[in-house]
């Protein structure tokens, strides 16, 4: 029988090429958005079913997983994707803009993953897959609230496999970097209007845009290639194993944060993020 994958956010960026390989693949997807207009072509594939899934309705979430489930028989996989970045000074930044960020990043992959908890229950087994970031690792200046919502998305998720592990249910996480590459960065835009511009941050948000500019300008090319034959990966994989780093750029920020001393590590990355003393 064949398999069945959900994924979240499917209209762009790595959810749509998710469910695109998926599909290719071989398995039945079940592709959701906020608005199913945007399917594009992932709407004349015959192994996949759009429907309507917004994290901030749980009749939604509720509908997309009851009609997955009619449609295929059942659902193996849920890939949590769904999410964006909030960029810019903390102070700056409403409490309504933090709030929409966890309730997207955090509270939306939390809501999607109690919905499908008692069918995968049911079925003794199932994998959830939430896709992270290299922030989700890294506190970014300019990032300190993506990376928060990413921060708590990663302690969940570990937490909750030593809760699911005896119901035969692995979860499993995606680090990602090279995520301007895949219209992120465009979303990021569209979310972070309601912010305060502070005189007082114009030098060191100066600096930090040019370093992130050529840290973009060094994202892998075949990004989103890397991430999605990785979220394919993790959904066959029969392993306990929890984290995934599909894409070069983040590594070696990522082996200076889990294989080095605190020390060395703060060294790094001040030597990276803090301006030095005139």
């Amino acid at each position: 029988m064949k398999q069945t994958v959900l994924i979240t956010g499917t209209s762009s960026g790595f959810g749509a090429a998710a469910a695109r390989y998926f599909a290719e693949k071989g398995w039945n997807v079940i592709a959701t958005m906020r608005d199913a207009g945007k399917a594009g072509d992932l709407g004349h594939m015959s192994n996949v079913f759009i429907t309507k899934l917004d994290v901030h309705v749980a009749e939604t979430i509720d509908a997309a997983i009851a009609a997955g489930i009619e449609r295929f028989g059942r659902i193996d996989v849920i890939v949590n994707n769904a999410g964006y970045g909030l960029f810019g000074i903390f102070e700056g930044v409403s409490r309504e803009a933090i709030q929409q960020q966890f309730d997207v990043n955090v509270f939306g992959a939390m809501d999607v993953t109690r919905a499908i908890l008692p069918h995968f229950r049911a079925n003794h087994a199932g994998t959830i897959i939430n896709i992270s970031s290299g922030a989700g690792a890294i506190g970014f200046p300019m990032a300190s609230i993506y990376s928060a919502s990413k921060f708590a998305l990663e302690g969940f998720s570990e937490g909750l496999r030593y809760e699911l592990a005896s119901l035969g249910i692995k979860v499993k996480v995606i680090e990602p970097g090279g995520a301007l590459k895949t219209g992120f960065q465009a979303r990021v835009g569209g979310e972070s209007g309601n912010m305060q511009l502070i005189e007082d941050y114009f030098p060191f948000l100066n600096r930090i845009s040019a370093l992130y500019g050529g840290m973009q300008d060094a994202a892998d090319e075949d990004a989103v290639e890397k991430v999605v034959a990785t979220i394919f990966e993790a959904a066959v994989d029969e392993s306990d194993r929890l984290r995934y780093m599909p894409t070069n750029d983040i590594q070696p920020i990522l082996d200076a944060r889990r294989g080095t001393s605190e020390q060395d590590y703060h060294a790094f990355t001040n030597s990276l993020f803090v301006p030095k003393e005139h």
